[in-house]
């Protein structure tokens, strides 16, 4: 008797069907559902009054949600899943709701996918990020991305050791969210964050607002064109990976390497594509969201990535899960003579 497992069409449906629930967590954000039963609104009833929907609706919608392990049921009333409680209740230092609903601008989008890749005009270097962007429409972006912005760079500052160093350049760095908080844990330490000029503006108010000023700067300008900032010996690239081909991350390291003080050092954090390239799903995904923006962007591998500092010259290069499953750092150091 053979031991196979049957072949059937159960994983195949769930592809084709999960953008159902995708739209059932963004209603369930707009209706503050997460809130509400957190809040004490945790029944069909309460909700659906609360939501100014029919009780219909709302069990149809909490039903989903706890399919989807988004609540749980218990007995007469529900309750957030663990990560739902965290990042998805209004009023909590930790939501993320602008995060989790930040692609869907693009869902329509997606539904055209097949005829996005057949487009054949020349793709940009920076796609959505380029000369058309303005202070607007940055301000909307990093304004929906601080939360996780900010988290990854007290991350970053507790992964590595910034006591000894002395100024930061960050490249690409939007809300300046890793500089802001490297330099609120060492003292010592000034940055300089380096975005597109309409970007910078943006910066400018994040900084104000962490009373910051006095020790983290701000450079308009395209890293990919642009000469980079002097005097620093650390460099960061962090969640910009997927909009840039391989020829220009390899440039902008090579950059880095020249424009870093001898014994600086360099991290670039991004989503990365395991070697066998047979994963994980972020670093495919955000690599194929680049054909709706027209850029030159694509997924890289971690071994691709190592190269581009290797053949830079940075020496003792390290690859390391930052998030994982979502970013990894790798790193390397200029040698001091």
């Amino acid at each position: 008797m053979s031991n196979s497992r049957k072949v059937d069409t159960v994983r195949l449906q769930g592809l084709s069907r999960a953008f159902i629930t995708s739209a059932s967590l963004f209603a369930a954000i707009d209706l503050e559902l997460f809130t509400a039963i957190a809040a004490g609104d945790n029944t069909i009833q309460r909700f659906a009054k609360r939501a100014g929907i029919a009780e219909v609706n709302a069990d149809r919608l909490m039903a989903m949600c706890a399919a989807a392990g988004l609540i749980r049921y218990r007995g007469d009333h529900v309750e957030n899943a663990e990560d739902v409680d965290r990042y998805l209740v209004k009023g909590k230092a930790s939501y993320a709701g602008p995060w989790m609903t930040f692609v869907r601008p693009a869902w329509k989008r997606w539904g055209e996918l097949t005829e996005s890749l057949g487009r054949q005009e020349p793709p940009t270097v920076i796609g959505r990020f380029d000369a058309a962007m303005t202070v607007e429409s940055a301000r909307r972006y990093h304004e929906a991305t601080a939360s996780v912005g900010f988290g990854s760079g007290r991350r970053f500052s507790r992964h590595v050791d910034l006591a000894n160093r002395t100024k930061i350049m960050d490249l690409g760095g939007g809300s300046g969210a890793y500089s802001i908080v490297a330099v609120q844990e060492n003292p010592g330490l000034t940055a300089v964050v380096f975005d597109l000029p309409p970007v910078v503006e943006v910066t400018q108010e994040f900084i104000a607002k962490h009373g910051v000023g006095d020790r983290v700067s701000t450079m308009g300008g395209d890293f990919t064109k642009d000469d980079l900032p002097k005097g620093c010996d650390v460099a960061v690239m962090a969640s910009n990976l997927p909009q840039y081909n391989r020829e220009i991350v390899q440039a902008v390291v090579s950059k880095a390497f020249q424009a870093l003080e001898p014994g600086g050092e360099m991290h670039l954090i991004g989503e990365m594509l395991d070697d066998d390239r047979a994963g994980p799903l972020d670093a495919a995904i955000w690599g194929l969201y680049e054909v709706f923006a027209n850029s030159t962007g694509m997924a890289h591998t971690r071994a691709e990535c190592a190269s581009y500092f290797e053949n830079a010259g940075f020496v003792e290069v390290e690859v390391n899960d930052f998030i994982p499953g979502i970013l990894v750092r790798v790193t390397g150091m200029k040698p001091r003579g």
